[in-house]
């Protein structure tokens, strides 16, 4: 990133998580168009733009996503010009660890790309917002087993200097009211705080009984945010870019 491009973005990382990911710790992920950047389709959702996008850089998002290819934006200041169509608009909080009481969960293995395809279905029944087939490559990912069945799970996802972002906490139905979830958020908890780095998440505002018990388990509220969605217009970009054209399916919890 130039001099001048990192006096323009935002003092603290969480104020652009995505872009903070991308030109830190992720940066091995990072796919690029100018100042845009996103994660592979098949890692994560989110697209990185500047704190103030300008015209060019809205044009080099849809050359990025190509004609009619969407992103997933998170701590955007301003909508996305006229000819983008937007498919989703959530308000959201993020919450930063204030004295999250940690320790290792008793029964939790540690996940990984074998286990995506027990991750994939797990996220299919409960919908904890994006989760995609490399999405493990990440961070760090545990899960609970019972009857040798995948039956909660939680992980990192932006990994920011200094911060690691808590994501994917799901439980089955059949497991729900056992503190599974709560006990892998503070196991994930635990082997961030190991290495130095401070947790944090995202939730849907409207999403109070999360909300509650991430306040409940010591995360304050930092600041309100949103999530949104755009399709770039259906038209032929001006280069070859990578495809994303599918709509993701987004959800902040």
């Amino acid at each position: 990133m130039s001099a001048p491009e990192a006096a323009a973005d935002s003092t603290h990382p969480l104020d652009n998580p995505v872009r903070a990911a991308l030109t830190g710790p992720h940066a091995r992920f990072a796919e690029r168009r100018g100042r845009i950047l996103r994660y592979p389709v098949d890692v994560a959702p989110w697209v990185a733009l500047p704190d103030a996008p300008e015209a060019g850089d809205w044009a080099d998002a849809a050359a990025l996503v190509g004609p009619g290819g969407a992103v997933s934006i998170t701590a955007f200041r301003e909508p996305p010009p006229d000819d983008w169509e937007t498919f989703f608009y959530i308000d959201g909080v993020q919450l930063v660890d204030a004295g999250v009481a940690t320790e290792p969960c008793p029964g939790a293995v540690r996940l990984g790309p074998a286990d995506v395809p027990e991750m994939l279905a797990l996220v299919e029944r409960t919908r904890p917002g994006p989760f995609l087939p490399r999405t493990v490559e990440l961070g760090t990912y545990l899960g609970v087993r019972r009857e040798g069945t995948l039956v909660a799970m939680a992980g990192e996802r932006m990994l920011l200097p200094g911060w690691s972002e808590i994501s994917a906490v799901c439980t089955d139905e059949s497991v729900r009211g056992q503190g599974l979830g709560t006990g892998l958020v503070r196991a994930v908890a635990h082997e961030i705080k190991e290495r130095g780095d401070t947790p944090f998440l995202h939730a849907a505002a409207a999403n109070t009984g999360a909300v509650r018990l991430y306040e409940s388990m010591g995360f304050a509220l930092r600041r309100r945010t949103s999530f949104l969605g755009a399709l770039a217009p259906a038209r032929p970009s001006d280069g070859p870019s990578p495809s994303g054209g599918e709509r993701p399916a987004v959800a902040a919890r």
